[in-house]
């Protein structure tokens, strides 16, 4: 446990760091593309950790995500609605006999179909709070929705490569 504890604490501060030092400064199609990577942390936790503990992470990790590189509350807030449609989101895609106790959310132990799934759903409610709370207005309603799909898959792909280059199947359980 305590070392699980550590992998999630070094995998969170290097996304972090990774969004914060390269990602924010790429500019796909003049920013119309914006992947979010440092929200892999927050999905990647294992399925038996506390939800309450789920909420006290995706604080932080939006707290420092704001004191870094946005205005304050922004990434705070949309990592605290990712961390609250989390657990309902795993109990909505749950296997019928339920998750087994060490397994984690990853393509190796899941499946791609339900890996892309779960990251989709969450990635897209992440981004359509972001952005729309970053605006604050629905006049431009279209490009705002084609920024959050555009940045939507852009994460979700980044992510699922994330995943083939992180886990194998002998380290899915971490």
């Amino acid at each position: 446990m305590p070392l699980t504890i550590l992998i999630n604490i070094i995998r969170i501060a290097f996304l972090i760091l990774l969004q914060c030092l390269v990602v924010n400064r790429m500019q796909p199609l003049d920013g119309l593309i914006l992947p979010w990577i440092y929200i892999f942390g927050i999905l990647m936790l294992p399925f038996e950790t506390p939800r309450w503990l789920v909420l006290v992470i995706g604080f932080s990790v939006g707290w420092i995500m704001d004191l870094l590189s946005g205005p304050p509350g922004l990434h705070t807030s949309a990592c605290l609605l990712l961390a609250f449609l989390q657990p309902l989101v795993q109990k909505l895609f749950s296997p019928r006999e339920g998750y087994e106790v060490t397994q984690r959310p990853t393509v190796q132990s899941m499946g791609l179909p339900w890996y892309i799934t779960y990251a989709a759903i969450l990635t897209f409610f992440h981004h359509t709070w972001l952005f729309f709370l970053e605006v604050l207005r629905f006049s431009d309603f279209f490009y705002q929705l084609l920024h959050i799909i555009m940045s939507t898959a852009a994460t979700v792909i980044l992510m699922t490569i994330g995943q083939y280059l992180i886990y194998t199947s002998k380290n899915s359980q971490q």
